[in-house]
């Protein structure tokens, strides 16, 4: 068991800064996963922790240990690769057992940890092929196979699943799911899909331009995010946000949006601007609701399972996921209890 903690840590390449005074403190067995747009800093935070990269400012410490000045091999963590970094003249058992090999451990204990490794990965019938006789989500497995024999205090992924296509990454994260519970490791896992992120995580760090916009579970990040930022960067489709001006607050617990009036018994505005974010399954199609309106159909996605219907009204653009089976009408609904709303700044504001 381990448990990380960043202190104070920043980081710059010239005079690009891509990570700002970042502290964050990780848990024993935890399932972290680090999420956010290209560019937000995620992937250099996982390579300070493998020492890959240096730290302009700051500690990491890993229980209670700064690994600032360790030598890589010395930090007890194992990272997992995006582009798999499999020796292509090596079968699999060698490219599993080349870290121990390397530290020069018993054969007997090679052995046994790659076979264990194997067994754990199902691949046991793969060990004597070349990673070109391998499909794509294989070599994925022999890569987290050969972090499997280090016995790392942490697991670094770096978007491991970022080559596979759908099908096979939705099979490799329950496969990752499952390996985490049945090795009890902390796991930091680094990816831009969020779908990866709430479907892995025990809690999801989201970023944004080398700071952290919210820490929390995967339900506290989709249910009560802190900001738009975080609101719409998970969620898909993501969230709807309308735009409400000075002139839209009636009065302290009322306003007007599409020409109607939306009264709010728990909540009171300032004259200020203000947004209201409402997530695309919680408008409604022919329910009785709080409030209604009628938008101009632009699009309907048919998903299968269900529709995703693109709107507008006035100069403002939605969207709404509805079951495919639900005829679909002009007046759309929802209500207050569904709404988000958010300041001038953008910072969530809590009813």
């Amino acid at each position: 068991m381990a448990n990380i903690q960043f202190k104070g840590i920043h980081k710059s390449f010239g005079s690009n800064k891509i990570i700002t005074d970042f502290n964050l403190e990780g848990k024993e067995d935890e399932f972290l996963v680090l999420v956010g747009p290209s560019g937000c800093g995620k992937s250099t935070l996982l390579r300070m922790i493998a020492g890959l990269e240096n730290i302009d400012d700051g500690e990491i410490f890993i229980n209670d240990q700064k690994i600032n000045e360790l030598h890589p091999s010395k930090r007890q963590t194992a990272m997992v690769f995006q582009s798999y970094a499999l020796y292509p003249h090596m079968n699999v058992f060698e490219n599993m057992s080349f870290g121990l090999k390397i530290e020069k451990r018993p054969k007997e204990e090679i052995l046994s940890k790659v076979t264990d490794a194997a067994r754990i990965l199902k691949i046991e019938e793969l060990l004597d092929r070349r990673p070109k006789e391998l499909s794509g989500g294989q070599r994925q497995r022999v890569a987290i196979g050969r972090a499997i024999t280090r016995n790392p205090k942490i697991f670094l992924f770096d978007e491991p699943l970022s080559n596979l296509d759908a099908a096979l990454r939705a099979e490799m994260r329950v496969e990752i799911s499952k390996l985490h519970n049945q090795i009890k490791t902390n796991m930091i896992y680094v990816t831009h899909d969020q779908v990866e992120a709430m479907t892995l995580a025990d809690r999801i760090v989201l970023l944004n331009k080398g700071n952290i916009e919210q820490v929390g579970t995967p339900d506290e990040i989709y249910n009560d995010p802190a900001n738009i930022f975080v609101a719409q960067f998970i969620g898909t489709p993501k969230m709807n946000i309308l735009e409400i001006s000075e002139e839209n607050v009636v009065s302290d617990n009322t306003l007007k949006l599409f020409g109607s009036e939306i009264k709010f018994n728990k909540f009171k505005f300032e004259k200020a601007k203000h947004y209201i974010g409402i997530r695309p399954e919680h408008l409604k199609v022919n329910h009785k609701s709080d409030f209604s309106f009628n938008p101009e159909v632009e699009l309907i996605e048919n998903l299968g399972n269900e529709k995703i219907i693109y709107l507008r009204k006035d100069k403002n653009q939605l969207s709404a996921k509805i079951p495919s089976n639900m005829e679909i009408r002009n007046t759309i609904g929802f209500n207050l209890q569904d709404l988000l709303i958010f300041d001038k700044n953008k910072i969530r504001i809590k009813l």
